[in-house]
């Protein structure tokens, strides 16, 4: 626990404060933390942007190679890492964002839960949350006036804020959407791919419910946050589909000699 204090919490917690320092609004503070967030994480998240299409468009090859190998499991599964190099594709580099976005969001949930809490009184840190700042932040927020309502209107610390958590699933079906437009055209007749559509229509109406519900029990300042990342990874699809991907060749699996 320890560790992940000093790893994630304390730099996350004194990033939102110095931010809020300077700005001094805290909402506008949580908005720029994410964009700072997702920047340093733009390239994996391209990546597995990248991966994440690249598997769909050789989905129908890959059919090809379990059809004509299934009944040998291990010639299956050498062809295919032959055909995941060839292509230069990683299964599971698509998982690698999520993996490392979780425990920041935990973090995150720790920061904007009880970091951001204040005395309803007096609105200053208590002197355990004081003791999380570093030492040039502390002396600053030390009995100063935490404001922290955003633009006036929103109260960050507050949980059920109906409005963010319905514009945070709003934008999660967009994003949601946006990948399922983009996906290649299935092959007549392959009923496993008529499968993985209906999971992936299904997951783009779950993972929006999921984001509400969460938005809604959670404080208003990981709404924002959710909200905020997912406008930045709408963004961040745009300029992969706009400007970065080339579809692959549409050429037949390369079939490795058998050994």
């Amino acid at each position: 626990m320890e560790i992940f204090v000093h790893i994630l919490y304390n730099p996350l917690f004194n990033g939102l404060m110095f931010l809020y320092r300077y700005v001094g609004d805290l909402g506008v503070a949580i908005i720029l933390l994410t964009i700072l967030i997702k920047l340093i994480l733009f390239i994996p998240s391209l990546s597995a942007i990248r991966s994440q299409q690249k598997m769909q468009e050789i989905q129908p090859k890959m059919k090809e190679l379990q059809a004509k190998y299934k009944d040998n499991k291990e010639e299956l599964s050498r062809q295919l890492m032959g055909f995941y190099k060839q292509h230069k594709v990683n299964p599971f580099s698509s998982c690698l964002p999520l993996l490392i976005q979780l425990p920041i969001l935990i973090a995150l949930y720790r920061v904007f839960f009880s970091g951001i809490m204040v005395d309803p009184a007096t609105g200053i840190f208590s002197a355990d949350q004081l003791s999380h700042l570093y030492p040039a932040l502390r002396g600053f927020f030390e009995g100063l006036h935490i404001d922290i309502m955003f633009l006036n209107f929103v109260n960050l610390t507050a949980k059920h804020n109906i409005i963010l958590a319905a514009l945070a699933a709003g934008a999660q079906f967009w994003q949601s959407w946006m990948m399922q437009a983009k996906r290649p055209p299935k092959v007549p007749g392959a009923k496993d791919e008529d499968t993985a559509a209906l999971v992936n229509r299904n997951m783009m109406y779950l993972l929006p419910v999921m984001t509400f519900i969460f938005g809604y029990q959670f404080p208003a300042g990981l709404a924002l946050y959710w909200l905020a990342s997912t406008f930045f990874q709408v963004a961040q699809q745009y300029y992969y589909f706009k400007w970065k991907h080339t579809p692959l060749s549409p050429a037949q699996p390369e079939v490795l000699p058998k050994q």
